[in-house]
């Protein structure tokens, strides 16, 4: 069942005075992904096919993430009327596909891929959260918290199935950080650099990848605050057996923090945004 319906958002409050156009951009390109769940919910399906418990709970993921896509495209048509998110989901599944027809999991066993799956929603509620507390539009704000909410209770359904198949698998602690680590180093992949240009760019305007993940990169990451890094590091942590509110820890959100914004300065300099 799903936590809340997008008619119970308050859309009433939704004031265009306080959109921000850089934001927008991004909102646009999350909420094509996030309505592409429907093609993981098959491959996960797929990789655990003898598992029904998961294949339940991945077919509910799915419902909710494509609400998380429907919602971010009913807000971006409110912030841009000329928009439509209809036509550009299309474009998006046009251009863009993952391979549906395997039996394994791309990350070399089923612990790998739902240590996978908890960086995604390691990564996705830390972007709603940046993203509710840096937007001063009332309605997205209120989207946004509920939408984080949801990837938070995501990261915990896929670590409690992780923590079920690591008792059969036994992955090593650095197996599990390679994993987590390659998982993070993908979010430049094309997945997110085609959301970005099927939803912003002209279909007349050449795809060039490191331009759209620039584009992206620039927006997404120029909300996140120390804070949400921090609970991100923690997520890893848990995550990969490394034994939280440590020195390393410590240690780790250190580097983390100045590789992170480091980028972000690099992407916004490329785009030419602040």
């Amino acid at each position: 069942m799903k936590h809340w319906q997008i008619d119970q958002l308050p859309w009433d409050s939704f004031d265009p005075s306080k959109v921000d156009p850089e934001l927008l951009k991004a909102v646009k390109a999350a909420s094509v992904v996030e309505r592409n769940s429907v093609d993981y919910a098959i491959y996960l399906n797929n990789v655990f096919k003898d598992d029904p418990d998961f294949q339940q709970a991945a077919d509910h993921w799915a419902v909710e993430e494509i609400q998380h896509g429907d919602a971010l495209g009913r807000w971006a048509m409110l912030a841009d009327p000329s928009w439509d998110y209809e036509a550009a989901f299309q474009r998006y599944r046009d251009f863009y596909h993952i391979k549906l027809d395997v039996d394994q999991s791309v990350r070399g066993s089923r612990t790998g891929e739902l240590i996978a799956r908890c960086m995604v929603e390691t990564g996705t509620s830390s972007f709603y959260t940046a993203l509710a507390d840096a937007t001063e539009e009332p309605a997205l704000k209120a989207l946004c918290k509920q939408i984080a909410a949801d990837e938070f209770r995501h990261f915990k359904l896929f670590y409690d199935h992780m923590q079920r198949y690591l008792k059969r698998e036994k992955i090593g602690t650095l197996q599990r950080l390679r994993i987590a680590l390659g998982r993070v180093t993908e979010s430049e992949d094309d997945e997110l650099a085609s959301a970005y240009y099927t939803t912003n760019e002209p279909s007349s305007k050449p795809y060039d990848h490191n331009d759209c993940i620039a584009n992206y990169m620039a927006r997404a990451m120029r909300s996140y605050q120390p804070k949400h890094l921090r609970r991100v590091i923690g997520m890893v942590f848990k995550t990969t057996g490394l034994t939280p509110h440590s020195k390393l820890q410590d240690a780790a959100f250190w580097v983390a923090e100045k590789l992170f914004f480091k980028r972000q300065r690099k992407f916004a300099k490329l785009v030419g945004i602040n």
